[in-house]
């Protein structure tokens, strides 16, 4: 079939194209994966203006951002805007869209997810803290078999740090009855070498399960590519 290419600023709108060139069309008869990034992205924009298509205006956000769509799923509304042609609606369209990819791989909470290595805390992980943009700490809480009880945020801070309080941490072990904790919290950074009150509040914590027979069986330093474990470095 011959490829049609269709110019920024020369008057077609999607709906003037062939119906096998729509992506909804597309995305219906063949499936989404013969859909591109664009064709993906102007579903999700829905319109265009009047020079532009929704798939034009696709093209500007992946082009804006080098194509890189994980560099686009950590922009906030503002950031989305400041694009000619990328309103309000169009750019929450986008955040929400991202925020449900990022959800997706959720464990349910009825099934019970054991954790043998840090990579399985990592891949527990990952959905929650996964572009985050700023450090949130958490806590896993255990049972004895090392299946999760429960996830939780204890704190959500800035882009360099955020407080986490013993007393509120081993308060949510001693409710949920937990047998051992597991610690992540986030580097926005990039960086997965501790800091000094990394290693501080990692002792302390330690320290204070053993006292109430609640062991701290690692302590995961989390960023989108990659992770440090406290227990695999021996540092525990």
């Amino acid at each position: 079939m011959k490829n049609t290419t269709y110019r920024v600023g020369d008057g077609f709108h999607i709906r003037h194209w062939a119906e096998q060139d729509r992506p909804r069309e597309k995305l219906l008869n063949k499936g989404k994966s013969f859909l591109t990034d664009a064709e993906l992205l102007g579903i999700l924009i829905a319109t265009g203006t009047k020079s532009l298509s929704a798939i034009d205006l696709a093209r500007s956000v992946l082009n804006e951002f080098n194509h890189d769509l994980n560099t686009i799923a950590r922009l906030d509304a503002k950031e989305l805007q400041r694009i000619k042609g990328i309103g309000e609606a169009k750019a929450i369209a986008i955040i929400s869209a991202f925020e449900l990819g990022r959800r997706r791989n959720e464990i349910a909470p009825n099934r019970k997810f054991k954790i043998t290595s840090s990579s399985d805390v990592y891949k527990l992980m990952r959905p929650v803290l996964l572009d985050q943009p700023t450090e949130h700490f958490w806590i896993i809480l255990l049972n004895r078999a090392n299946q999760v009880l429960k996830k939780l945020a204890v704190s959500m801070g800035g882009v360099s740090g955020t407080l986490a309080d013993p007393k509120v941490i081993f308060k949510h072990a001693l409710n949920h009855l937990a047998s051992s904790i597991i610690l992540v919290h986030n580097h926005p950074s990039g960086t997965l070498k501790p800091s000094e009150a990394d290693i501080r509040l990692t002792s302390q914590l330690k320290s204070s399960g053993k006292m109430l027979d609640i062991p701290v069986l690692d302590h995961l330093i989390f960023t989108d590519e990659s992770y440090f474990s406290f227990s695999d470095e021996g540092i525990l």
